[in-house]
């Protein structure tokens, strides 16, 4: 699992073009929008194309819990892990 949360760390500031910050400085499990990281509804949606594009994911964008999902890298990873073939 570290791995992974170390590939989405690094697809955030990547894909999100995050220049004042490094992978390594964001915690797996702090909010990544408004009080956390910051990121906004457009920030999750580029994030949420990257983690279909990356990792064969369909994401329902209507789905009840998928705030929950993207709350933290954790909770990212979470689903990823959880949504991958086995």
């Amino acid at each position: 699992m570290s791995v992974l949360i170390e590939e989405i760390k690094v697809m955030i500031v990547e894909t999100l073009d995050l220049e004042d910050i490094e992978p390594g400085e964001i915690d797996e499990n702090e909010a990544l929008f408004v009080d956390g990281l910051g990121l906004d509804s457009i920030d999750a949606l580029e994030l949420g194309v990257a983690l279909q594009k990356k990792y064969g994911l369909k994401i329902d964008a209507s789905a009840s819990d998928l705030q929950e999902h993207f709350y933290s890298v954790k909770t990212l990873a979470d689903f990823v892990s959880a949504h991958q073939p086995a």
